[in-house]
């Protein structure tokens, strides 16, 4: 049974909140464009969010996920040096393989400045050469990216290749799936994400005749355009158009965007700092509670206890549009009930709903707050000695 449960003390915390005027519509020529509220998880713009499309270099994010999975897990180590492989470099140099690191065959580089040539410059020759040196294989590499796809929960992506190449359709995303793989390199790799996404430039290779070192500028259409822009990656392909996945933080409260599909260079600059700027100025964020604070608690079945503390897994807002008057949103605990017991600690176990005056509903996870074990026989038997009598 879905259980519901109507918070009135938690309303109170919210008693200054406003009731929201309508959100000033956003037009953009992008054929997809979303706009996500990590601090609340409210979607602010929803433009074909679950479209199939070829993400370009946006796949490239994954191979840097995928490293970065194995480095905080101690699998990988950011020194480790990897070979440029002489067919590897035949196939990914000169104006014909788009954009590059300018490696050379049989060089030796290592993993953290491959990194840098993935997040800054984009190099398609920098993203095979970490396929093959952490896979063995581009296509064994690609089942690496995949397996974590399904692990993130990426429902409506596959990666055939480690760059984004068009590849007749075989590698897809969808805009969703981008933001929550930039969700995850800023959430699970928060050390890894600041020292490789948000770079001006990096320099790597030398011209020919003069040998003079190649610096290139990092393509982020919102850095330093947009205050607390830090991320994340760019793509375009013929078939792709312009396109971006882009963060930023300001006071606190972090937005994710997925533009694709843009017609120019300069639109998607255009495009993607005037949403940016739009999901900070149009809306606004009121905190709830804070991370792993008390909300509630869930009724448990059979369990070493009756019920079971419920805390917020993150810091908990609410986002509504900004300039308006009055009101209160509506908070409420639901979750399919009375929970089974052997209930782990930190396991999403419900939802916090909230409901905003306009209607809008915002939903954030909920994990048990304690373990709770499964009862012993002489529990179970005094549980139901205590339902018969009508203790319970």
């Amino acid at each position: 049974m879905n259980r519901l449960r109507t918070l009135v003390a938690a309303t109170a915390l919210t008693s200054t909140i406003a009731a929201p005027a309508a959100a000033p519509p956003f037009e953009t020529p992008a054929r997809v464009a979303y706009l996500l509220d990590l601090s609340s998880g409210a979607e602010l713009l929803n433009k074909g969010a679950d479209t199939p499309m070829p993400p370009a270099s946006m796949a490239k994010m994954m191979t840097t996920e995928v490293a970065f999975e194995l480095i905080d897990s101690g699998k990988l180590a950011l020194s480790k040096t990897c070979t440029v492989q002489p067919a590897t470099w035949q196939k990914w140099h000169g104006p014909a393989a788009g954009s590059t690191m300018f490696l050379s065959p049989n060089e030796q580089v290592s993993l953290e400045n491959l990194l840098h040539g993935i997040v800054t410059l984009s190099g398609n020759d920098a993203s095979v050469v970490v396929a093959e040196c952490i896979g063995g294989t581009e296509q064994a590499f690609a089942t690496q990216m995949n397996a974590l796809a399904k692990k993130l929960g990426m429902t409506g992506s596959r990666f055939c290749n480690s760059n984004g190449w068009p590849d007749e359709g075989c590698t897809v995303v969808t805009a969703r799936d981008l933001a929550k793989l930039a969700r995850a390199s800023i959430e699970r790799h928060p050390k890894l994400y600041k020292q490789f996404y948000g770079q001006p430039s990096f320099t790597w290779g030398k011209t020919l005749g003069s040998g003079q070192d190649i610096t290139q500028a990092n393509r982020n259409p919102i850095l330093g355009k947009v205050p607390g822009a830090d991320g994340l990656k760019t793509g375009h392909t013929e078939e792709a158009g312009y396109g971006f996945t882009g963060s930023a933080e300001q006071n606190g409260r972090r937005l994710i965007m997925v533009m694709a599909g843009l017609p120019s260079f300069n639109s998607r600059i255009e495009e993607s700092v005037k949403l940016m700027n739009w999901g900070f100025n149009a809306w606004q964020s009121k905190p709830l509670y804070a991370a792993n604070a008390a909300v509630g608690s869930a009724e448990v079945q059979l369990g070493s206890a009756a019920t079971v503390p419920l805390v917020a897994q993150r810091a908990i807002a609410v986002t509504y549009p900004a300039g308006a008057v009055g009101g209160e949103p509506k908070l409420k605990i639901a979750y399919n009930g009375p929970l089974k017991a052997p209930i782990a600690k930190g396991a999403q176990v419900a939802e916090l709903i909230v409901t905003t005056p306009d209607g809008t509903v915002q939903r954030m996870p909920l994990v048990a707050g304690e373990a709770v074990e499964e009862a012993g026989f002489f529990g179970r038997l005094w549980l139901g000695l205590k339902q018969l009598v009508g203790m319970a």
